[in-house]
């Protein structure tokens, strides 16, 4: 993800896309360069803009579920049994109040 993240920046940044400026911008930041791993993103990335490569993933993240249909059925099936319901609520509520409250005990503040 590193290599992809500093292959855009590059691009975006006007330079050529290559494997010294791509290594530039990762040791900016201290990261370690993989030689090998760079040379197989940058040959993937050989020919192509950032902006059909971004096209083309935004099309297939609109087919990836987001998560909130397991949290209804869960939800819905604990509705379903009366009082259990209530009981999931209340928890969660004492574990929002738990954690709240730990932050209060860490000693310092935020402009101490």
């Amino acid at each position: 993800m590193k290599y992809l993240a500093a292959c855009m920046l590059v691009q975006l940044g006007g330079k050529n896309l290559n494997k010294q400026n791509v290594t530039a911008v990762l040791e900016a930041i201290g990261a370690e360069v993989d030689d090998k791993l760079l040379g197989t993103v940058l040959g993937k990335l050989e020919g192509k803009s950032i902006e059909e490569l971004i096209s083309a993933g935004s099309s297939k993240l609109a087919s990836v579920p987001s998560g909130g249909g397991a949290v209804a059925a869960s939800s819905g099936g604990a509705a379903a049994s009366g009082d259990a319901g209530a009981a999931v609520e209340k928890k969660e509520e004492k574990k929002e109040e738990s954690e709240e409250e730990s932050d209060d005990d860490m000693g310092f503040g935020l402009f101490d």
